[in-house]
C-alpha cells in the first residue's frame, strides 16, 4: 500500500472538532483571566486610592507629582491619629492632602513659631518651616485640624477651619511613583496630648 504523503494535511470533519474545542477553551480561560482582572481591580479599588500629590503644601514629606497610595479602610476600623497623613474631599472637585494635628476637643494654638496641642508642643520634624503665623483653635466633634508639612505655603485648617471626619478618603501609606522616591510614609509620635 501507497501512503499519501499529504494525508497528514488533510483533516476529516472528525479531526477538525478537537482543535475547535482546544480554541473554544482557550477563548473561555482568557475571558475568565479578563473577568478575573476586572473584579479583581474593583475590589482593590474599594480599599486602595491611588492619587497624585498636585501642589507643595506637603513639602518636604511629599513632592508634587509624586504618586501615593491611600488607605480607604483605615478609619473604618481605627481611629485618627495625630501625625497621619491624610487624604479628604475640600470640595466637590478637589481632594487635599494634609497632616492631622488636632483631633476632636483638643485646644490648637500656634504662635512664634511653635504649634501646641492641649499645651504641649509637638515636636515635628517633618515641617519645611517654623509657622510664621498666629492662632488659636478648639476642634468641635467629629471635626479635624489638618495643616501641610509647608506650613507658610499651604492653605489649611489654620485659614478655613476644620475639616469633617466623614470627607476623610483615607490615610496616606505608601509614595509608589516614582520608583526612586518611593517611600513608607510613617505616622510619626509628634505629641502625646491629653485630650
Amino acid at each position: 500500500m501507497v501512503e499519501n504523503p499529504y494525508q497528514n494535511f488533510l483533516e476529516t470533519p472528525e479531526e477538525q472538532k478537537p482543535q475547535r474545542n482546544s480554541t473554544f477553551r482557550l477563548f473561555l480561560e482568557v475571558l475568565q483571566t479578563l473577568a478575573l482582572a476586572v473584579v479583581l481591580y474593583f475590589l482593590i479599588d474599594l480599599v486602595i486610592a491611588r492619587v497624585r500629590v498636585e501642589n507643595i503644601s506637603m513639602l518636604p514629606t511629599l513632592q508634587p507629582g509624586e504618586f501615593v497610595l491611600v488607605n480607604k479602610m483605615a478609619y473604618q476600623f481605627g481611629d485618627f491619629d495625630r501625625g497621619d497623613i491624610v487624604v479628604f474631599h475640600y470640595s466637590e472637585q478637589e481632594d487635599y492632602i494634609k497632616r492631622v494635628i488636632g483631633l476632636p476637643g483638643d485646644q490648637i494654638e500656634i504662635s512664634n513659631g511653635e504649634v501646641r496641642v492641649n499645651d504641649q508642643l509637638l515636636a515635628e520634624p517633618y515641617i519645611s518651616a517654623a509657622p510664621q503665623y498666629n492662632g488659636s483653635w478648639e476642634v468641635p466633634p467629629d471635626n479635624l485640624f489638618v495643616l501641610g508639612d509647608n506650613r507658610n505655603q499651604s492653605s489649611d485648617s489654620h485659614r478655613w477651619g476644620y475639616i469633617n471626619e466623614e470627607s476623610v478618603v483615607g490615610e496616606a501609606m505608601v509614595v509608589y511613583w516614582p520608583l526612586d522616591e518611593f517611600q513608607i510614609l510613617s505616622q510619626p509620635v509628634i505629641v502625646k496630648a491629653n485630650n
